[in-house]
C-alpha cells in the first residue's frame, strides 16, 4: 500500500498538491474542532449547548450541498475550491472573538457559516480526482485521500487537545485559518489543458438559470441506478447513530472519563487510528474482491462497526474504550473506501458534483436528526445509554443493505467508458 501511495504521489503533479492542501487544510479542521467543543462545555457544561454546535454545523451543510452539487457540475471546480478555502480562511480566524465574548449564538453563527463553505471544497475535491488522476490510479487516489483524512484526525486531534489543554483555544483558531490559506495556495497549483469543468452536454438556453432542475436531473439519476442510491442510504444509515456520536465523544471525554480536552482529543485519535487501519484493509481488498464479495463486506462492516460502538458505550477502562472505538471506526473506513470507489468509477463526470453533494447532504441531514435527540436526550439520560442506542441504530444499517442486496435489489451498474486521451490528461506524470 505504501509503495503505491509514494508512487502516485511522486507522478502524479496535481494529485500531489491536492494532497499537500488536504493535509494542511484538515489538520487545521481538527484544533478548530477540539477548541469549538471544548470551549461549549467549559463555558456551559451543557451537552445540548454541544449539540446546538453540532446542529450550526449540520444545517448549513445541507442547505449548501444542492446549491455546491449544482455549481460544481456547472462551473470550474478548481475556482470554486478556491474560493471555500478562501472563505473559509477569514471566518476561522473570526472564531477568536469567542475566546474573549462567551456568547453560543456567535459559536452558532461563525459555525455555520464555516460549514455553509466547506461542501464547495470537499465535494469538489473528490469530483476532481477522475480528472487528475489515470482509471489506473484512482483506486489508489481515493484510499490515500481517504487514508490520509482519517490520518489527520489521528494526528490532529491528539495534537490540538493538548494545545488546547496548555497553550489556550485562540491558538488554535489561527492555526485553523492559516490552512485554508495554506489549502488555497496548494489547489492553485492544479495544472490541466483547459479548465477543470466537468465535460457535459451545453445546456439549452432555458435552463441556463434554472439550477433546481438540474439539482432535481441529479437526483433523477440517482433514483435511476439503485448501486448509487443504495451507496447514498448508506451514508443515512450511519448517520443515525453518527451523529450522536459526534456529541457523545465529547461528553465521554470530559464527563465520563473526566480528562477535559485532552480526553476529547484522546477519543478522536483512537477513532482515527481505527480508521487508518480500515483504511488499509479497503485499499488492500478493493482491487481484488468482485462485486458481489463488495456488497458482503459493507453488510459486515456495519455489523462490526455497530457492535463495537455498544462495547464502547460500555467499558469501564478508557484504554478498553479506545479500543473499542477504533475497532468500530475501521467497519466505517472499509465501508467508506469500497463504497467511494464505486461511485468514482461509475458516476459520470456530468453528474459527479450533484451526487457526492447529495450523498454529503443526505448524511448531513440525518446526523442533524441523530444529534438533536441526542442532545435532548443527554438532560435526562447518561452518555452510555444514549451510545448503546447510537450503536444499535448505526449497525441496522447492515439488515437493509443485506436485505436488499438478497432480493437482488443491488444489481451491478456498466462501468463508466474512458477515452484513451482522457486518461493521457489525467496523469500528469513529473518528476
Amino acid at each position: 500500500m505504501l509503495n503505491d501511495f509514494r508512487q502516485l504521489l511522486r507522478q502524479n503533479r496535481n494529485y500531489r498538491y491536492t494532497w499537500i492542501g488536504q493535509v494542511i487544510s484538515e489538520i487545521g479542521d481538527h484544533f478548530n474542532n477540539i477548541a469549538v467543543f471544548s470551549l461549549a462545555m467549559e463555558t456551559t457544561h451543557s451537552g445540548l449547548v454541544v449539540s446546538g454546535v453540532m446542529l450550526s454545523r449540520a444545517i448549513p451543510a445541507v442547505m449548501a450541498g444542492p446549491v455546491a452539487g449544482v455549481i460544481l457540475d456547472r462551473f470550474d471546480r478548481k475556482r470554486i475550491m478556491l474560493a471555500s478555502d478562501l472563505i473559509r480562511a477569514v471566518v476561522a480566524l473570526a472564531f477568536v472573538l469567542t475566546v474573549h465574548h462567551h456568547q453560543t449564538s456567535l459559536l452558532y453563527g461563525l459555525s455555520g457559516l464555516l460549514m455553509f463553505a466547506s461542501p464547495f471544497f470537499t465535494s469538489g475535491r473528490t469530483s476532481i480526482l477522475p480528472s487528475i488522476t489515470s482509471r489506473e490510479e484512482l483506486h489508489t487516489a481515493n484510499s490515500l485521500t481517504q487514508t490520509t483524512q482519517w490520518t489527520t484526525l489521528t494526528v490532529g486531534t491528539m495534537v490540538a487537545g493538548l494545545s488546547a489543554a496548555s497553550l489556550g483555544y485562540q491558538w488554535a483558531f489561527v492555526l485553523n485559518s492559516l490552512s485554508f490559506f495554506g489549502s488555497a495556495a496548494c489547489i492553485w497549483q492544479l495544472r490541466g489543458e483547459g479548465s477543470f469543468r466537468a465535460k457535459r452536454e451545453a445546456l439549452a438556453e432555458d435552463q441556463v438559470v434554472r439550477p433546481w432542475h438540474e439539482y432535481k436531473e441529479g437526483l433523477r439519476y440517482m433514483l435511476s441506478s439503485p448501486l448509487i442510491l443504495g451507496i447514498g442510504l448508506i451514508g443515512v444509515g450511519w448517520a443515525t447513530g453518527g451523529g450522536a456520536a459526534q456529541i457523545l465523544f465529547t461528553l465521554f471525554g470530559e464527563q465520563v472519563f473526566n480528562r477535559g480536552p485532552a480526553g476529547i482529543g484522546f477519543v478522536w485519535s483512537a477513532a482515527g487510528v481505527g480508521l487508518l487501519v480500515g483504511g488499509a484493509v479497503g485499499h488492500a481488498i478493493g482491487r481484488r474482491i468482485s462485486f458481489r464479495d463488495y456488497k458482503r463486506a459493507i453488510a459486515i462492516c456495519y455489523v462490526i462497526h455497530g457492535g463495537a460502538y455498544v462495547l464502547f458505550s460500555q467499558m469501564q477502562s478508557f484504554a478498553a474504550a479506545l479500543f473499542f472505538i477504533a475497532l468500530s471506526r475501521a467497519g466505517v473506513a472499509v465501508s467508506s473506501v469500497l463504497n467511494v470507489s464505486q461511485l468514482l468509477h461509475r458516476v459520470p463526470d456530468e453528474f459527479r458534483g450533484r451526487v457526492f453533494a447529495t450523498v454529503e447532504s443526505l448524511t448531513w441531514s440525518t446526523m442533524m436528526v441523530s444529534m438533536t435527540a441526542a442532545g435532548i436526550a443527554s438532560q435526562y439520560h447518561g452518555p452510555r445509554t444514549i451510545g448503546f442506542v447510537a450503536g444499535i441504530l448505526s449497525s441496522s444499517t447492515a439488515i437493509f443493505w443485506g436485505m436488499a442486496d438478497w432480493k437482488g435489489k443491488l444489481p451491478e451498474p456498466e462501468p463508466l467508458t474512458i477515452e484513451p486521451e482522457e486518461v493521457e490528461i489525467h496523469g500528469e506524470p513529473t518528476v
